[in-house]
């Protein structure tokens, strides 16, 4: 089915994948390959894609370690009906992570989802990273379409600068600017006034989360470099506190 003129799927799905905080993993059972879903939290890669925190201990992980394809279910909970709500289907890889890649994937993963610092280090919990080779989402009639990765990931390969002092801003906008983190969720995304908190930063907008609440921020361009990022916030926030003063 072809979508809506005027519906941006590519968009929608990279909001799902950074706000989605819980999902449905498809494995393969080894041996008969019969398919096994479990529930998970996840979190989101700088450029999108799902970050799992997972115990060799589950049957999912012992699954992936046999066969790492998967497929992972998110979808926006929406009260009432929940097939009225947007979902997307992600196919593609589980790759356990190793090396450089385990600390970017705890610091994102944790910002997510700070009361896993209990059990992190625990021997049998590793962290996964799913590799999308493809999606399909859903977001009512009219709107379902296929799209490949490149459609919904966000590219980060000139972007090192800005991920390197990543967490350096996350740390600043929360402890020194919840103020205005505040108006972002309010004045620019139409939330309800909370603790909102930054939970991460990447090229295309800013990740904000108040309980079980998250929010993406979409940034007006896209930016590579630490200053560009206190530019665009000051830009935000300024259109934020104007809003609030009508």
């Amino acid at each position: 089915m072809q979508p809506n003129s005027d519906f941006d799927a590519a968009r929608l799905a990279r909001s799902l994948l950074r706000r989605s905080r819980q999902g449905a993993l498809a494995t393969l059972m080894p041996g008969s390959g019969d398919p096994y879903c479990s529930l998970v939290n996840v979190a989101s890669h700088p450029d999108g894609s799902p970050i799992l925190l997972i115990s060799r201990l589950a049957l999912h992980t012992r699954n992936l370690l046999g066969d790492a394809r998967a497929s992972l279910m998110l979808d926006e909970r929406a009260e009432g009906d929940p097939l009225e709500g947007s979902r997307i289907m992600l196919s593609g890889r589980a790759e356990q992570a190793s090396g450089d890649d385990v600390a970017i994937l705890r610091r994102r993963y944790l910002n997510a989802h700070p009361s896993s610092e209990a059990f992190v280090n625990f021997k049998d919990f590793s962290f996964f990273r799913i590799r999308p080779t493809g999606a399909h989402l859903v977001a009512g009639f009219g709107r379902i379409v296929d799209l490949k990765p490149e459609q919904f990931l966000t590219g980060i390969a000139d972007a090192a600068a800005l991920l390197e002092a990543e967490q350096g801003a996350v740390d600043h906008m929360n402890a020194d600017h919840r103020d205005a983190m505040n108006l972002y969720a309010t004045k620019l995304l139409g939330a309800k006034t909370d603790d909102w908190r930054c939970t991460g930063c990447d090229p295309c907008g800013m990740d904000l989360q108040a309980g079980t609440t998250t929010l993406r921020l979409d940034f007006p361009q896209r930016i590579v470099t630490p200053a560009a990022l206190r530019q665009i916030l000051r830009q935000l926030a300024d259109q934020a506190r104007a809003a609030a003063t009508i």
